[in-house]
């Protein structure tokens, strides 16, 4: 019974992800949605993408979280195509909050939507949204180990972004054990190493992006 419960509920999310690319692909709009761990810094690349490209690309975010607003007021500063989803204790988003986001959204006015889906490196990653792309961000503060104790959303992500890498000279992190756990697991991704706070590796992140959309 159980089994069914989750069959049910996975065929009932890859219908709701079915709509909300159909409308998507309508607007010709283009989805990233983006997973990490807790503070790995996935609000701080939307930003910093806005910073670089919001004069050519207009850019929407859906941003997820178990309770409070603050990551979306921060995005507002830069966009106003902004939409706050609190999960209320849900470890990950669903398509069908997303349904709900895409309806509060401004899709003639946009290119691009990130989602920024709940901090978590496990649940996230089994329910499409309706994406174009996964991306996963990692950082040096995390460790290296990441691919070996979370490889699902290594194997199913299109790109994976190593962040904070300014803090490689004083942290313990192996960046070719990183790269080489990933590439075993995915040969074919890439992996964009960079740093929101120093802004290196920034424009190959951006040039990425572009190249996709």
């Amino acid at each position: 019974m159980k089994i069914d419960i989750v069959k049910n509920v996975l065929k009932y999310n890859k219908d709701e992800a079915d709509k909300n690319r159909k409308i998507f692909k309508k607007n010709n709009i283009l989805v990233f949605n983006l997973l990490s761990s807790p503070g790995a810094g996935k609000t701080s690349l939307i930003i910093k993408t806005i910073e670089k490209i919001g004069d050519r690309k207009r850019i929407g975010v859906i941003e997820g979280d178990i309770a409070s607003t603050h990551d979306s007021k921060k995005i507002k500063k830069y966009i106003n195509n902004v939409v706050q989803i609190n999960t209320g204790g849900t470890c990950h988003l669903n398509a069908s909050m997303v349904a709900k986001a895409i309806g509060k959204l401004k899709l003639e006015e946009l290119d691009i939507i990130f989602i920024e889906n709940v901090g978590n490196l496990i649940c996230t990653v089994g329910f499409d949204l309706g994406e174009d792309f996964k991306v996963v961000i990692s950082s040096v503060n995390e460790g290296d180990d990441k691919p070996l104790k979370y490889p699902p959303i290594f194997i199913k992500s299109n790109l994976v972004v190593l962040n904070k890498i300014d803090m490689l000279e004083v942290s313990d992190f192996n960046s070719n054990f990183f790269s080489r756990k990933v590439k075993e697991l995915n040969p074919e991704v890439k992996i964009i190493k960079l740093s929101c706070l120093a802004g290196k590796g920034l424009n190959e992140w951006v040039d990425w992006v572009i190249d996709k959309s």
